[in-house]
């Protein structure tokens, strides 16, 4: 049987926290997940429960989750490429200096992270103030990894192209603490040829290398290649496309990298009502390798059930 290591991103709450987290990737069938320690939207972070930890790392040891694929994904506002306001860019170095503590604290070895924007100063100034914002962060040779997300270019964007990342890893002093994340939706909108997954994959050895994938963002793209807006789509229903997921996930040359569903929550009638989580039924079909055409339709059925 093929090795497939694949979850989604799952809540991370103040009553449970990563016993939420571990319960709701077994109810999706996952043997990874992804969270945020609070709202992706801001920095407010409450106290680890110490007890609930430690059930959730032994629910994940009866149900062969290996902590070691689990990742934590750091708030978008984090910004290391804006030094325009010191205080701002310092607060971001010191958050993501706790981030790493309370992944450790938790016994998560990687942490997601978008490179930031640079706002108007520009490419070059972006990345060296990324640069110096992560020797800053990872001023330690050991500790938890970040993966740099490749982005889909929108606005000031940093990361979107391998060139730009590797300037980053270059310049960090202990880069051994860097990976990147792929995120298939980002690689499409920023311009790379995703349906010939391959020929990417030896882009980025020969410009990064395979042994720097730390994890994998799968997500369709609700636009064409090289548009730069960065607009998520449910599996098979985007411009990437069912089949070319599937290689991509299946890839040889990714068997032991995390796979991670970032894909829309769905809403009962198309409208802005409560909206439900697709993951059990994008990770059945990932499983199967056969694309449901009525996906929309079985999530709306099983949430008006339940």
């Amino acid at each position: 049987m093929e090795k497939l290591i694949i979850g989604s991103h799952v809540s991370f709450t103040k009553e449970e926290g990563l016993l939420g987290s571990v319960k709701e990737a077994l109810s999706y069938k996952e043997n990874t997940f992804m969270f945020y320690t609070g709202a992706p939207q801001n920095t407010v972070r409450g106290k680890i429960d110490e007890e609930k930890t430690n059930e959730a790392i032994q629910l994940m040891k009866e149900n062969n989750i290996d902590i070691n694929d689990v990742i934590i994904h750091a708030p978008y506002i984090v910004n290391l490429a804006n030094n325009k306001d010191i205080d701002k860019f310092n607060f971001a170095v010191n958050f993501l200096k706790q981030e790493l503590q309370r992944a450790q604290t938790l016994g998560i070895k990687k942490i997601v992270l978008h490179p930031g924007s640079h706002v108007g100063l520009g490419v070059k100034e972006g990345l060296n103030n990324i640069i110096n914002g992560l020797n800053l962060v990872l001023d330690e040779e050991k500790g938890p990894i970040i993966c740099l997300e490749t982005m889909a270019g929108k606005g000031t964007e940093l990361g979107k192209t391998f060139e730009e990342i590797k300037t980053i890893i270059d310049g960090v002093k202990n880069n051994q603490r860097l990976l990147v994340c792929l995120d298939t939706c980002h690689l499409n909108d920023a311009g790379y040829d995703v349906t010939n997954f391959d020929n990417l994959l030896k882009e980025f050895d020969k410009i990064i290398g395979l042994n720097k994938i730390g994890c994998i963002h799968i997500n369709d793209s609700k636009n064409e290649k090289g548009a730069h807006k960065d607009r998520h789509e449910n599996i098979g229903l985007g411009k990437i496309g069912f089949e070319n997921l599937i290689k991509i996930i299946y890839s040889k040359n990714l068997k032991e990298v995390p796979k991670i569903l970032e894909t829309p929550y769905i809403s009962m009638d198309g409208g802005k009502d409560r909206t439900y989580p697709p993951y059990k039924f994008e990770i059945e079909m990932i499983k199967n390798k056969i694309y449901n055409p009525k996906l929309l339709e079985d999530i709306r059925n099983y949430y008006k059930k339940s």
